[in-house]
């Protein structure tokens, strides 16, 4: 229907079956809710330890950027890394908006992420676990996925960054690590061979992993304490992408 009519799902009122995301972060937002009215949310003061719920439609007509403070954006892979960054209060330490991608990031997110990074300019860094099905969360991201390949121009954030859990990272910060399984190994030979991670960051990583043939969950920052990801990982990282937390 997309194709065919050029509009897209949200349009015609169909709601996907996957919930958006959760955001952490200086900035008020406009939401139009089911009765029509509208509130305003200050996604630190005005919302719990969750954040703020991201609707699965997140057009001008139903949610509105009214003030932002954050300079950058966050988008985090997992929830127990989403929830520890909430707990040690790095919005706040880092200027960030946080974002919960859950995985495999839904429509809505992207969305989201996208109007964050087009309407205020916002630099988007993505914060994964470091192996092969990460990757192409944050290539979905950046690129787009393909089911949604159609569409990519409308969710696909192209000036969006890798933050890591990086092949690199295991090595530097001496991370716990499982073996690559056949599957992991033959993913990372399909996407040397993937338009999306032709530069040469992307291919010096993926042979790196393919050589040291391990993998990382981000939760493998807690080998150093549990305030070691957001005390020293992330602000060393942010550091060498340009950014001051």
């Amino acid at each position: 229907m997309e194709i065919i009519t050029k509009k897209l799902r949200e349009d015609f009122k169909l709601r996907p079956e996957e919930d958006g995301a959760r955001v952490i972060g200086d900035i008020v937002i406009e939401e139009v809710t089911r009765k029509g009215e509208k509130r305003r949310i200050h996604c630190q003061d005005d919302v719990g330890d969750a954040g703020y719920s991201i609707p699965y439609n997140v057009e001008k007509e139903k949610l509105r950027f009214v003030k932002v403070n954050a300079d950058k954006v966050i988008a985090v892979e997992t929830g127990g890394m989403f929830d520890r960054l909430v707990e040690n209060r790095f919005d706040e330490k880092s200027n960030a908006i946080l974002v919960h991608l859950k995985g495999q990031p839904a429509r809505s997110t992207r969305r989201f992420i996208k109007r964050l990074n087009e309407e205020l300019n916002l630099p988007v860094i993505v914060f994964t676990d470091g192996d092969p099905w990460s990757y192409r969360i944050y290539a979905s991201v950046a690129y787009g996925a393909i089911k949604t390949a159609h569409i990519s121009e409308y969710l696909a954030t192209p000036s969006a960054q890798f933050l890591g859990v990086t092949p690199s990272d295991i090595l530097n910060y001496e991370l716990p690590s499982d073996d690559l399984s056949k599957e992991d190994i033959a993913a990372l030979q399909s996407e040397l061979s993937d338009p999306r991670f032709q530069d040469d960051f992307w291919i010096n990583e993926i042979k790196l992993q393919l050589e040291i043939k391990k993998k990382a969950e981000q939760q493998a920052l807690a080998k150093y304490g549990l305030d070691y990801v957001t005390d020293v990982y992330l602000p060393e990282k942010l550091a060498e992408m340009g950014y001051e937390v």
